[in-house]
């Protein structure tokens, strides 16, 4: 009885609280209307009404949908069929065209019927005060609620046309199952768009918002679909639709085509959200974490579009590689692949069975590059800074500095060979004489423009040479640099997003690339030279079904805990990582190659 008074009360309340205050303001002398009121009082701009961001492959598929956090693509008046608009408006509100955003005839019949029942059997909100609630206020049950519901709906009838009402509220209701709006729930329920359900479709989607737990279709179809017959009665009592078509529509069969959200590839499409942190920060320089959360939060639900590099072909195939390669208990892999014409990451592999929210190894895992650091750290700078040839010849025999004496594979002694035999079967003492010859400092110099994250001044020792860093590099970072060599000595930082995008497709944020001239175009090509011949007479001779242009370099660390090949055959640069998550010698499996092996199957 007591909620049954308090609602009394709160009905009639609301047109005496309009009239209080109207009239108080002019006995005051305040020459302010009840308009200018709610001008001063009631702020429109704050909407609440979220939209689905979606992530583009290159080809413009949609391949991922941020729900961030509700299911909702806005769609406008005329996309929207009458029919489905004059069911709302039978059942929900039938003096909608009339009222001023609250219907005192409906307040005074809810009163009636909930006096009779000595319950609360009916409501009294109009289209527009749900739409109040549902964009502005929120769904907590109070009297003060229901009076500021008024005012906002007041507000919104004088702001916006009946028709922008009814567009923004079917766009702002809940259909159940995080589907929000109508373009949601028709592309939700049915897989069509708004415009092309039936019309019995069209009144099986209207059962649902007047109670969406109750009238789930996915749980209880009969009650939806006894609502929905219970709509075209109205529609046929309401002289808007013919007792004839309205017992037909009755018969249609309902068939539910379930779509479920879309997330595909999440290897990839979690590196673009921790890339759209950085390149959202690179544009707001924002001051803090916080403010950077709250801003991409932000964007997410305001329904960007994120366009991407992303080849869904080839990011397929670097996935199945990485898992048919690698069957071992507890031997995890990764792949990045970077297109070096266009600088645009287009495949990675964050793990043989990388799921949503995992470690993602293709980024997240630093780890030393064993001697694929060599063409960065070593010849490159070597060549660039003494024109020398492939042909020159170098010292491979021991060498000790200051206690630090490096051994070749299998402790292989050799004298004097050419830089091109030094390279392709990877010897460490000419590495370690060369990096002398440069000067540590001088050739970490040349690795600047590639930004590696984890590497410090710690790192600065004659056994980086071979790829003894502290922490080390990730695959991306490692395939990044390695697009320099296709690119004349060129460096631009490969991303994964090409652009962003907001719902009405203008530009919201653009990569500055920055060029970088890191060697000539003449040690480019010198590396070049004995990377392809590392695959074709080196150490990844696998691999050389690739085609006679590719090439690349391999890499091992001590005791086999790493096994790397970084590569490049046509427009891709592609490299792959094998190890354990928590660093263990690999020797039983480091004849078979698997990092060769799945390199050779992303690049065929």
């Amino acid at each position: 009885m007591r909620i049954l008074t308090g609602y009394l009360l709160t009905m009639l309340l609301i047109p005496a609280f309009i009239t209080v205050v109207t009239l108080t303001f002019n006995e005051a002398g305040k020459a302010e209307s009840f308009n200018e009121i709610l001008d001063k009082k009631v702020n429109l701009t704050q909407t609440k009404l979220s939209q689905t961001s979606l992530i583009l492959a290159s080809n413009g598929d949609v391949v991922t949908e941020l729900n961030h956090p509700m299911n909702r693509r806005y769609v406008s008046s005329n996309e929207i069929p009458g029919f489905i608009k004059d069911l709302f408006i039978v059942s929900e509100d039938q003096n909608f065209q009339r009222h001023p955003g609250f219907d005192l005839t409906a307040i005074g019949r809810a009163l009636a019927i909930n006096i009779h029942s000595d319950g609360i059997e009916q409501g009294a909100s109009t289209i527009t005060q749900q739409l109040a609630r549902n964009q502005y206020l929120n769904h907590y049950q109070s009297y003060n609620r229901k009076l500021s519901e008024v005012l906002y709906a007041c507000q919104l009838e004088k702001t916006f046309s009946k028709t922008e009402i009814l567009e923004q509220y079917l766009n702002a209701i809940y259909f159940q199952n995080n589907a929000y709006g109508i373009q949601a729930a028709a592309d939700f329920y049915f897989k069509k768009k708004p415009a092309d359900l039936s019309k019995a479709e069209q009144a099986f989607l209207a059962a649902i918002p007047n109670n969406p737990s109750f009238y789930n279709p996915l749980k209880h179809f009969d009650r939806t679909k006894k609502r929905q017959e219970l709509l075209l009665d109205q529609l046929v009592q309401s002289g808007q639709l013919h007792f004839d078509e309205a017992e037909k529509l009755k018969t249609e069969k309902i068939v539910l085509k379930i779509r479920p959200r879309k997330n595909a590839y999440p290897d990839y499409t979690s590196f673009v959200l921790s890339e759209l942190r950085e390149l959202v920060s690179e544009h707001e320089k924002l001051g803090t974490e916080q403010e950077l959360d709250a801003r991409v939060d932000e964007l997410l639900s305001s329904g960007i579009t994120i366009h991407t590099g992303l080849d869904q072909e080839l990011q397929m195939r670097t996935k199945k590689s990485v898992a048919e390669h690698l069957p071992y208990k507890g031997i995890e892999g990764a792949a990045a692949v970077v297109n070096h014409e266009t600088n645009l990451i287009v495949a990675l592999a964050g793990g043989k069975n990388y799921r949503t929210g995992e470690f993602n190894r293709a980024y997240q895992a630093f780890r030393q590059p064993g001697s694929s650091i060599k063409p960065l750290l070593v010849y490159a700078p070597y060549f660039e800074r003494t024109r020398a040839s492939i042909t020159e010849k170098v010292d491979a025999g021991a060498i000790c500095i200051k206690g630090y004496c490096p051994r070749n594979y299998g402790g292989a002694k050799y004298g004097k060979v050419t830089l091109e035999q030094a390279f392709t079967h990877s010897y460490n003492t000419p590495a370690v004489r060369l990096l002398q010859q440069v000067g540590v400092n001088e050739a970490f110099s040349d690795l600047t423009p590639f930004h590696f994250e984890k590497m410090t001044s710690q790192d600065q020792v004659p056994s980086s040479a071979v790829g003894g860093f502290t922490t080390g590099m990730s695959p991306l970072e490692m395939t990044e640099a390695y697009t320099v060599f296709s690119n004349k000595g060129l460096f631009i930082r490969p991303r994964a997003i090409a652009k962003v995008t907001d719902l009405n497709g203008r530009l919201l944020y653009k990569w500055n690339h920055l060029q970088v001239k890191v060697w000539s175009a003449k040690t480019a090509e010198t590396v070049n030279e004995l990377m392809k011949k590392t695959v074709t007479s080196g150490t990844a001779r696998k691999v050389g079904i690739a085609g006679q242009e590719a090439g690349g370099k391999t890499g091992t660390t001590n005791d086999f805990k790493d096994l790397w090949f970084i590569g490049f055959s046509g427009k891709l640069t592609a490299g792959v990582w094998v190890g354990k998550d928590a660093p263990q010698s690999m020797e039983s499996i480091h004849d078979k190659s698997p990092q060769l092996l799945i390199w050779r199957d992303i690049m065929k």
